[in-house]
């Protein structure tokens, strides 16, 4: 009876350490966020949001963020078939570099941008001798953004792509449907998922992307001026509730794009 008391201790004890860890780390700085974007009232906090500069730093930073992710799910679809479908040389290399955004600092894949599309650089000069700008303008931006979050697309597709039961595709076959009938009907449906929740996550992560964008921004407002490069100017500008209000503009997005893709994620395990 001691025995199975003290193991019970044990267990609510961890949960409670990890709630504890939990709240302290996560709750408290999201709660203290809107706290401190509202603590001025609300016409403070909408005059924050529709400053002119403010506002055309977000919706910049969607449109980029959409046109990054729509690369990055075209893109990482491929790569996340290819990887899976085919052998080749220097396969297990290539499925290892996946990863490496999440492993290397933002700025330094920034700095590696600059260095290889900057106007120094081959590609760079090439590309002003044909009058197209990449670095310090909307190019550069859509590159960082497709460079942190290149792994989402392809590691929630790849899981997806390896459960899907080859006599499904033989059986489509067999009845005399085309490859592109069998794609459509037989695996994109189980690929979706994952093409979707990833897609989610690299749009959520490309909203909030800020050490690889600030190297490479122009940082103009209306041009190349992107929502985390406004909040860090607003910091140190000393507009610490400006900065908050755009924050949580930011945060409730990513909030709505977690909630759907757990929603994604629920239904495609009841089907």
């Amino acid at each position: 009876m001691n025995t199975v008391m003290r193991h019970k201790g044990w267990i609510w004890g961890f949960r409670s350490t990890i709630l504890l860890y939990f709240i302290i780390l996560v709750i408290l700085p999201l709660l203290g966020v809107y706290y401190y974007s509202f603590s001025l009232g609300w016409s403070t906090f909408i005059e924050s949001v529709t400053d002119p500069i403010a506002w055309k730093a977000i919706f910049l930073t969607l449109k980029l963020a959409i046109i990054s992710t729509l690369i990055n799910v075209i893109i990482g679809t491929m790569i996340a078939w290819t990887l899976n479908r085919y052998n080749f040389f220097g396969k297990s290399f290539l499925n290892s570099l996946v990863d490496l955004p999440f492993a290397l600092p933002t700025a330094v894949g920034g700095l590696m941008i600059l260095l290889l599309l900057g106007p120094g650089s081959l590609i760079g000069s090439i590309a002003e001798f044909i009058g197209f700008e990449i670095v310090f303008h909307q190019p550069a931006i859509v590159i960082a953004m497709v460079f942190v979050t290149f792994p989402f697309v392809i590691r929630a597709v790849q899981p997806l792509l390896e459960e899907i039961d080859p006599t499904e595709e033989e059986a489509a076959y067999t009845m005399g449907a085309s490859g592109l009938r069998v794609f459509q009907k037989v695996l994109l449906p189980s690929m979706a998922p994952g093409i979707i929740s990833g897609g989610m996550l690299a749009f959520s992560r490309a909203l909030a992307e800020f050490g690889a964008v600030v190297l490479v921004a122009g940082n103009i407002p209306g041009r190349t001026l992107v929502a985390s490069v406004y909040i860090f100017g607003e910091v140190e500008s000393d507009n610490s509730t400006g900065a908050a209000a755009v924050s949580i503009i930011l945060l409730t997005l990513s909030f709505s794009i977690l909630w759907i893709i757990n929603m994604v994620q629920m239904r495609g395990r009841r089907l």
